[in-house]
C-alpha cells in the first residue's frame, strides 16, 4: 500500500510539472490525479462570472459545499482594466505584497478534507485576493485541487505558487478552462478527477 501511495504522489508531482491549461480540448488536459474521499468544498473567486459558473458545476457534480471569496471592496470595471497601468489589478500585479481583504469566511473549515480552489488567471497568476484567502487558512490534512478560468492563458505555475504561499496541505495538479470555462469541459475534467 505504501508503494501505491508513493507511486500516486510521484505521478501527481509529474503531472503537476507537465500540467497546462486544459478545457479547450481533451488533448490539452493533463491526466488528473483521483480526488480523495472526504467532505469537500469549492472555494472560488470570480471577477466576471466565468469562474463562478465552473465552481457551481464542480460543486453540483461532486456534492461539495461552495464558498465565494467576496472582496471587502468590490472590483469595478475600471479596477479590472488590465490595460490601464493605474488600475487596481495592475497595481496588485506589480506589488505582490498587496493582499485585498475579503468578507466572511468558510464555516467549519476543519471539517473539509478536499478543497477545490478556483480563480481566474491574471498575468499567468491567481489574483491577489486568492493569496489572501490561502495565506489565512491552514490546509493541514486537506487535499487541494486548483482550477482556473482564462481567455487563453494556461494554469502555469499558479497552483504551485499558491501551494508555496499556503505552506500546508497536499496540492494536486489543477486544470485551467479556456474560453470562459465551458460546462462540458468542466464536467469532463471533474469526471476524470472523480475516477
Amino acid at each position: 500500500m505504501w508503494k501505491k501511495a508513493m507511486m500516486g504522489i510521484t505521478a501527481a508531482a509529474a503531472a503537476l510539472t507537465l500540467s497546462a491549461c486544459g478545457g479547450a480540448s481533451a488533448g490539452n488536459s493533463s491526466a488528473p490525479a483521483a480526488a480523495p474521499e472526504g467532505k469537500s468544498i469549492v472555494v472560488y473567486y470570480s471577477a466576471t462570472g466565468n469562474t463562478k459558473r465552473a465552481a457551481e458545476t464542480i460543486a453540483k457534480e461532486t456534492g461539495s459545499d461552495i464558498y465565494a471569496i467576496t472582496p471587502k471592496v468590490p472590483y469595478t470595471e475600471a479596477d479590472l482594466d488590465y490595460n490601464n497601468s493605474t488600475s487596481r489589478v495592475s497595481k496588485e500585479h506589480r506589488d505582490s505584497s498587496i493582499r485585498p481583504e475579503y468578507t466572511g469566511d468558510v464555516s467549519n473549515w476543519d471539517d473539509y478534507k478536499v478543497v477545490y480552489l478556483g480563480y481566474p488567471i491574471w498575468w499567468g497568476e491567481a489574483p491577489a485576493i486568492v493569496y489572501t484567502f490561502t495565506e489565512h487558512h491552514n490546509f493541514d490534512g486537506k487535499t487541494v485541487i486548483p482550477f482556473a478560468t482564462s481567455y487563453s492563458s494556461p494554469l502555469g505555475d499558479s497552483g504551485d505558487n499558491l501551494s508555496r504561499a499556503a505552506k500546508t496541505g497536499t496540492w494536486l495538479p489543477g486544470e485551467c478552462f479556456t474560453g470562459g470555462g465551458k460546462t462540458d469541459d468542466v464536467l469532463n475534467w471533474i469526471h476524470s478527477v472523480k475516477k
